[in-house]
């Protein structure tokens, strides 16, 4: 394996359309969504460490999740673990880790991806990351690998090219925010339009020009600890200093502004599991497509549902169509698929009654 290869594991969120599987205190990454005996973080970790040397993975998330980090990762070492103090987005968590990547290794070229992403063909993923990596070590670009959208989506935002090129890694033209869905029709039609899946591909230093110059008050805040990362001391300079950066996306501070933005189309097939309707289309599914994990069913005109319960619980169901089934600890939930961005809703009320 590449001594120069790194991965930045984005295991941070919440995942509150999730609910009540996926909950603050533990949220989906660390979750056998799928059913497979491995959680999402695990598969993730393991996808990429086929590529990566193990000890050069590190996993961004919030403090509060290190020990169930390193309890789903027993390969990991403590010292992999970049912890947030504060939410502050995307953007200061990547520069952070980057610094600490660079004290390692400044020869380092690096993955950054979500934790919680489903990605069916590995070898193909692999693939495409190698020649990210390859492009990245010629020139200096930031990378990005876009998903064929397959259908007109609301809920992605989307990366434009250029419809002449014919390269096979492509300069971008331009980041769209989530269209309607009308606009996502033309996206789909004009075939030059990609969904953007957050995982991007740079060495440390193109990166860090790039803060540099499009973020030089951010970058001068975490430079200034650089003395104390991978030391002692890095834990009380990010606890003083990390709440003091923007809130702000990678998206925003760097891939909308600079010029060298380059996009790979992905030869794989993904899906981000944001929603239990997403979950639903990766599942195996019965004869009447309800998808069903864990629990032991009998259903009776049940079309078109996921139903999911903690281990060998018996679930019976007659008469419904087109829902989502989940019964997990103290709570039920019975709620129509079509409605599921409401659940990130619902899930803040019921907490607040509690």
């Amino acid at each position: 394996m590449n001594e120069n290869y790194y991965a930045v594991l984005m295991a941070g969120g919440v995942g509150s359309r999730f609910w009540p599987v996926s909950t603050v205190q533990f949220p989906k990454q660390f979750h056998d969504m799928l059913g497979t005996g491995e959680t999402l973080i695990q598969k993730t970790f393991s996808r990429l460490s086929k590529l990566i040397p193990k000890e050069n993975i590190l996993v961004l998330t919030n403090d509060i999740y290190n020990d169930l980090v390193l309890e789903q990762l027993p390969d990991l070492s403590p010292e992999q673990m970049v912890l947030e103090p504060a939410m502050r987005n995307t953007a200061p968590c990547i520069l952070y880790a980057t610094l600490k990547i660079k004290k390692l290794n400044p020869n380092a070229v690096m993955v950054v991806a979500p934790s919680d992403h489903w990605i069916e063909d590995e070898d193909a993923f692999l693939d495409n990351v190698q020649k990210a990596f390859d492009c990245a070590l010629k020139q200096e670009v930031l990378m990005t690998l876009g998903i064929q959208p397959t259908f007109p989506n609301t809920g992605y935002g989307y990366i434009e090219y250029n419809k002449q090129d014919t390269n096979l890694i492509k300069k971008v033209s331009q980041f769209r925010e989530k269209p309607d869905y009308k606009t996502a029709k033309e996206f789909l039609n004009s075939g030059n339009f990609l969904w953007n899946a957050g995982i991007f591909i740079w060495t440390v230093e193109s990166v860090l020009n790039a803060f540099v110059k499009f973020q030089p008050k951010m970058y001068e805040l975490f430079d200034a600890g650089y003395e104390h990362y991978n030391n002692p001391e890095e834990k009380e300079f990010i606890e003083e200093n990390y709440v003091k950066a923007d809130n702000i996306s990678i998206d925003y501070a760097l891939m909308e502004n600079a010029e060298n933005v380059y996009v790979l189309p992905a030869s794989f097939d993904w899906n981000d599991l944001g929603t239990w309707g997403s979950l639903h289309e990766k599942l195996g599914k019965d004869e009447n497509n309800n998808a069903v994990v864990n629990a032991r069913v009998f259903l009776e005109n049940a079309t078109n549902n996921i139903i999911r319960t903690d281990s060998d619980k018996t679930v019976v169901i007659d008469g419904l169509d087109n829902y989502i089934v989940v019964d997990r600890d103290d709570i039920l939930l019975i709620y129509p698929k079509e409605k599921e961005q409401e659940i990130k809703k619902i899930t803040a009320i019921v907490t607040k009654n509690q």
